[in-house]
């Protein structure tokens, strides 16, 4: 078997052969010999590579089951943690360890019952930092400590946490890195951290012969209805449609229901139970469009992703890249699709000097129009509006730096979700109350997009 000449050891290479991987990946083969020698590693990998099971077999071979926490994982996400804690559980299949998953939003009394029994931790900063302060969590045994989507903690604002974690583990550990791009507080970072660290790299976040890019310029009165137009036309497999802003994405999933398309809501103001419960029914096929923040554009891996949908353009290149990532995996085609209205030519402009993305302008389809509701008023905060919980502390024992910062996120930072605090725009469609408008938009100040012909 091709894993067991990387060095893997048999209860890993058994594990690997019952998931019937054929071969390795290329960051797998380029880091996994070197993190078994115990090496300092810096992988350079998109989503999706396989970089799990690369630091697994790592922590597979320097944790022995019942002597404490002996390894720990850092990711910027609830979700993340989840999803890797998750895989790093079924490698260990023949060799048993323990692993207990710590973040925010959630009770903190059944992350100290548990951790006392943990071999492999697996946790967002935000709650480590709360864990330390607490001293429910020592990290004196640590061997070897995974720092995953570096540069999304990074962006987050983790950085002080992040070191503040690191400091309190021994210096003699191995540290691994894993990271879609090393920009320079990564650099500074690893020369602080790491022991002589060997970088490795695999593929590039984007392959443009597998990806297809296309925008549409459309009047705003008419974004929403040519959405649902090619969601019902260019139907394949799943779908991510992404917004700026919360109340983007939950008036998205209300009227692509009411139009008889099956949606489901994802970002940092639903409670970690339905994110989980979301992201479940999606891996399963059971929702056909996930409607989302940037929450979700980093670090999940959700195969049979055929179209990523920008219906709010980002700001920059970089987060555009890491959107439309989500698709075009593992030598499949993919398809991202721009919806350009007035408020977009300036972010558009931004993304589309990057010289890496070849995006094509489509001419506008004949659209049927389709009706929408507005926006919910604020009142009534629940499930779905604000995470109010993990913000007031409303998690019962959930005192700590988590709660007081939305769940995961460094006090004073509302990561990709900033667009849902006050001040937020707010599409033209919402405004309408009883479907959408059939007066052209005023164009006020704004000028068309540099890239293409009109």
């Amino acid at each position: 078997m091709a894993f067991r000449k990387l060095g893997v050891n048999e209860a890993l290479a058994k594990a690997i052969e019952d998931l019937k991987f054929e071969a390795p990946t290329e960051i797998q083969e380029k880091s996994i010999p070197l993190v078994i020698e115990g090496k300092d590693v810096i992988a350079g990998s998109k989503t999706g590579s396989g970089k799990t099971l690369a630091f697994a077999a790592g922590i597979m071979q320097k944790v022995v089951p019942g002597q404490g926490v002996q390894a720990l994982v850092m990711t910027p996400t609830r979700e993340l943690a989840e999803q890797v804690a998750k895989n790093i559980s079924t490698f260990s299949k023949y060799q048993p360890m323990n692993v207990v998953i710590v973040y925010g939003g959630v009770s903190i009394n059944p992350q100290i019952d548990s951790i006392p029994d943990a071999d492999i931790v697996v946790g967002t900063p935000g709650r480590l930092l709360d864990h330390l302060e607490r001293g429910t969590l020592k990290l004196n045994k640590i061997r070897i400590l995974v720092l995953d989507e570096a540069d999304r903690m990074l962006d987050m604002g983790f950085i002080e946490d992040v070191e503040r974690i690191i400091r309190e583990c021994p210096q003699d550990r191995q540290t691994l890195l894993y990271s879609a791009t090393i920009p320079p507080d990564i650099e500074q970072l690893t020369k602080k951290y790491m022991q002589t660290p060997i970088k490795v790299s695999a593929g590039t976040q984007v392959d443009p012969s597998q990806l297809t890019q296309v925008y549409y310029t459309v009047p705003d009165n008419q974004k929403f209805s040519l959405l649902v137009h090619l969601l019902k036309q260019e139907r394949g497999g799943l779908v991510m449609v992404f917004a700026n802003s919360r109340r983007t994405v939950d008036f998205i999933e209300n009227n692509l229901r009411k139009n008889g398309i099956e949606a489901e809501a994802m970002h940092g103001g639903l409670s970690q139970a339905k994110r989980s419960k979301t992201l479940d029914k999606f891996h399963d096929g059971k929702t056909y469009a996930l409607i989302c923040t940037d929450v979700a554009a980093r670090g999940l891996d959700i195969p049979g992703v055929t179209h990523v949908y920008n219906y709010d353009i980002p700001k920059e290149s970089k987060q555009y890249i890491h959107r439309i990532g989500r698709t075009a995996r593992v030598d499949n085609q993919g398809k991202a699709i721009n919806l350009l209205g007035q408020r977009d030519f300036e972010n558009f402009d931004r993304v589309h000097r990057d010289y890496r993305l070849n995006i094509e302008k489509l001419e506008l389809p004949v659209v049927e129009r389709v009706r929408v509701e507005p926006y919910a008023r604020d009142e009534g905060f629940g499930d779905r509006r604000g995470g109010q919980g993990d913000r007031r502390g409303g998690f019962g024992g959930g005192r700590g730096r988590d709660d007081r910062s939305r769940g995961d996120r460094p006090r004073g930072s509302f990561g990709g979700d900033r667009g849902g605090q006050r001040g937020s725009f707010r599409p033209s469609e919402p405004r309408q109350s009883s479907g959408e408008s059939h007066s052209t938009p005023q164009q006020g100040g704004h000028r068309p997009p540099r890239f293409g012909s009109a």
